[in-house]
């Protein structure tokens, strides 16, 4: 069974003005398309809905009913087009966010709370991902946005400025680099190293430097994080490399020191990518704005 809205509206304004005289006069329809609506209607529930009489019409029992549950199911119609009006403008809506461990650790959290606040009817699925798979996944249309490590990569992505980091040395306080000056990566390379997942952008950035200086980086040990690496740093595994800023989160708690990097490489850019910007959804395109404005804000 299907009931068309517009007999609904008809029926209620029936019932509302007490004739179908007064309903076709209200509703601009003439009076017999209103009466064999409403009769279609009795036909369709198998159930009278009016007593017809001199003076007018008078609803039943079950046409009482059809009138309450058929304003409530005419509200709800109304209503539809605000509420989607609001995935239209990116009140409401989802974005999918790829992004690598450095830009989760350091800047995302506060970020991505401060979008929440402002947006609470948007839901953001973030996944960790490293650079690589992160731009792939926006290119793919697997994610709305990603923010990964600036590398050179195809055509398939737009990249816009996110934010900046530095890369230090992590060794444990007891470690003889402990407190030293800034140090040149090719001095480190006799120390064994802890080194995150393969395929992470740091890793592939040592890798890379070893090789250019005619060396192997020494790999101790890989993890999936920086709270592991850090761990394993001070338990002595070897020398690890992280961002400023994941050091600052975890001093205070393990017996870590941190040194200066002098190479020039250690300065990065962590940057936006999307596929077009101006054809994302709505609410993806109110992120993404609110990540350049964020990062703006940090770089006053």
């Amino acid at each position: 069974m299907r009931i068309d809205p517009v007999s609904l509206q008809l029926f209620v304004a029936v019932v509302e003005t007490g004739s179908i005289a007064a309903a076709s006069e209200r509703e601009h329809l003439a009076a017999a398309a209103v009466s064999r609506r409403v009769a279609e209607l009795e036909e369709q529930l198998a159930t009278p809905l009016l007593i017809r009489h001199a003076r007018g019409v008078e609803p039943t029992a079950a046409g009482f009913a059809l009138r309450d549950l058929a304003r409530q199911a005419l509200h709800l119609l109304d209503d539809l087009p605000a509420q989607l009006r609001d995935y239209a403008t990116g009140v409401r809506g989802q974005v999918r966010v790829f992004a690598n461990i450095s830009s989760i650790t350091q800047f995302l959290p506060a970020d991505l709370a401060s979008f929440a606040r402002a947006h609470p009817g948007v839901r953001i699925r973030l996944e960790e991902s490293n650079s690589l798979d992160t731009v792939r996944a926006v290119e793919e249309n697997a994610a709305d946005l990603g923010v990964y490590t600036a590398f050179a990569h195809g055509d398939g992505v737009q990249s816009l400025p996110y934010r900046g980091d530095r890369l230090c040395l992590v060794v444990p306080r007891r470690h003889p680099l402990a407190g030293a000056r800034p140090v040149a990566f090719r001095e480190l390379l006799d120390e064994p190293f802890v080194g995150l997942r393969t395929g992470s952008a740091i890793n592939l950035l040592l890798a890379g430097e070893a090789a250019r200086l005619g060396r192997t980086l020494r790999l101790s040990i890989q993890v999936t994080g920086f709270d592991a690496l850090c761990l394993m740093v001070e338990r002595g595994f070897g020398i690890g490399v992280v961002p400023e800023g994941v050091f600052r989160l975890y001093s205070a708690a393990l017996e870590l020191d941190t040194v200066a990097l002098h190479d020039d490489w250690a300065r990065r850019e962590l940057r936006l990518a999307v596929r077009h910007s101006a054809q994302l959804p709505a609410a993806a395109q109110r992120l993404l704005a609110h990540l350049q404005a964020c990062a703006a804000g940090a770089a006053e």
